[in-house]
Formats: C-alpha cells, sequence, structure tokens
C-alpha cells in the first residue's frame, strides 16, 4: 500500500515569503499511528523557515506532532485531525504575518 495525497495548497505574497503545505495519507505504522504524514511550512523569501508544523518522527526531544519557528523546535501543539492542525496553521501564519508572536 502507498501514499496518497489529500491535501495540498501554496501560495507565495507581496513580500516573496511563501507557504507550503501537504498532508498524506499513509499506512499506519509506529512512525505514523494516525496513518497522516503532513508538513507545513511558511518561509521567507530567502528559503528560511518562519513556521513549520510536521510529525517526522526523528526529533530528539519533542512530540512527534511539533512545529518549528526561526528561534526553535517546539512540542506544545495538539494534533486533532488534519482539518484542525491545517485551520491552526493558518491561524499561526496570520498572526506572524501581522507582526505579533504566535
Amino acid at each position: 500500500m502507498g501514499s496518497t495525497v489529500i491535501s495540498k495548497d501554496s501560495g507565495t505574497y507581496e513580500d516573496g515569503s511563501r507557504y507550503e503545505m501537504v498532508v498524506t495519507e499513509v499506512p499506519q505504522s509506529d512512525d505514523y499511528p494516525e496513518g497522516i504524514k503532513y508538513r507545513f511550512q511558511y518561509m521567507a523569501e530567502d528559503g528560511r523557515t518562519l513556521l513549520r508544523f510536521d510529525n517526522f518522527p526523528d526529533h530528539p526531544g519533542v512530540d512527534r506532532h511539533h512545529y518549528h519557528t526561526s528561534g526553535g523546535v517546539y512540542d506544545d501543539i495538539e494534533y486533532t485531525g488534519s482539518k484542525d492542525h491545517i485551520r491552526k496553521f493558518y491561524e499561526r501564519m496570520d498572526t506572524l504575518r501581522s507582526g505579533d508572536q504566535p
């Protein structure tokens, strides 16, 4: 059994910053117990990460569902499903774009 992209979005803003979002259905495993693999990234024009949500299972010291900012990797984010996670990402990205802290 392979993987299937179930959601994908991307865009570029006038300031050159951009975002890419991919949610893929994968076989359930120890690495992906929900059967979902995702990566949502908001980056500066130069490619520097401003915000990234992902569930890559090999980041030491953080939970499976975690996020990255330009300041580090954090695990204080709850995963309650892909639609809710997408909404959280857009909200945090919008907060960053408005100049506030997430």
